[in-house]
């Protein structure tokens, strides 16, 4: 659990019940699918897992499930983002409790600081914490993008400030540059954006990736090819689901819950997150899109 962060650290989806209670026991089984599928790590409750829909004790819960579940078999991230330092501090300091292995957080998203007022957010976080932080670079209107520099300087200067998770555009660009600046502070910089730039990332020197949770062994397959020095393989790999991660960047959150409702992990499809929902036409085409790549699932 002390090694360096590497791979694929699926984003755990937040199943619900069809009265939009949190799913317990489906929590539990699409953390059991995640790692029998592969993932280096599960990370969450974050954008994919709707955590804006959740109250603070069920953020508290779903951390706790998800770290029992695992049981130690691989590092859980637990991502909390608040609107304020004060909070975000509690909760990290609950995550710690309970046995995760790091934190990701965004800056507060909805006051959006400026740099300054990034960095001060994360001092808080170091200076409260034993575990590791991973500074969360997300894009506008919930991001706050945050410079290459900026996150170099803290990676520098606060201690546990140790992993960067950059979703800025251009992604693998922004990626090259904070490894660039940071140098040895930082221990790894992960990509996201449903894995759509993994080859790109993984050239310019991406530590691993951060998808949503139902496509993991196909993502996991991918960066195992590339770790083996077998890029072609990998890029024809990654061809093949490209229509998948596509489809996807459409749909959201609808159809990470679709693919899995599919795969037997999930037992309702209900989603609180407002967003597009999907159609008969929708459905058609996913058909075609999966009947693809059912082959290469590993569970």
């Amino acid at each position: 659990m002390s090694a360096p962060w590497r791979g694929i650290f699926p984003i755990v989806v937040t199943p619900f019940t069809a009265g939009y209670e949190l799913d317990e026991p489906g929590l539990r089984r699409v953390v059991r699918f995640c790692i029998e599928a592969g993932a280096r790590g599960l990370v969450g409750p974050a954008n994919a897992s709707e955590f804006a829909t959740l109250s603070d004790d069920e953020r508290r819960r779903w951390i706790e499930i998800v770290v029992g579940e695992a049981a130690g078999q691989v590092p859980v991230v637990a991502a909390t983002t608040c609107g304020h330092a004060l909070p975000a501090v509690a909760l990290s300091r609950h995550a710690q409790a309970v046995g995760a292995a790091g934190i990701m957080s965004m800056p507060p998203h909805i006051l959006h600081p400026d740099a300054e007022g990034c960095y001060r957010y994360y001092r808080a976080l170091s200076d409260a914490l034993e575990i590791p932080i991973m500074v969360q670079n997300y894009i506008g209107p919930v991001g706050t993008p945050m410079s290459a520099e900026l996150l170099a300087r803290m990676c520098r200067e606060l201690p546990r400030v140790e992993y960067i998770k950059e979703e800025t555009v251009p992604s693998p660009r922004m990626i090259g540059q904070t490894i660039a600046a940071a140098g040895p502070h930082c221990k790894g910089v992960f990509g996201g954006q449903a894995g759509q730039y993994l080859l790109d990332e993984y050239r310019r020197g991406a530590a691993g990736n951060m998808p949503a949770c139902q496509t993991t062994d196909l993502l996991q397959d991918v960066w195992d090819l590339l770790e083996a020095g077998e890029e072609r393989a990998a890029r024809a790999r990654f061809n093949r689901i490209l229509p998948l991660i596509n489809y996807e960047r459409l749909y959201g959150v609808a159809l990470y819950k679709e693919v899995l409702y599919r795969r037997g992990v999930i037992a309702c499809r209900a989603c609180r997150a407002p967003g597009k929902e999907l159609d008969d036409q929708d459905r058609a085409e996913l058909d075609a899109i999966l009947a693809d790549i059912e082959p290469l699932y590993r569970v």
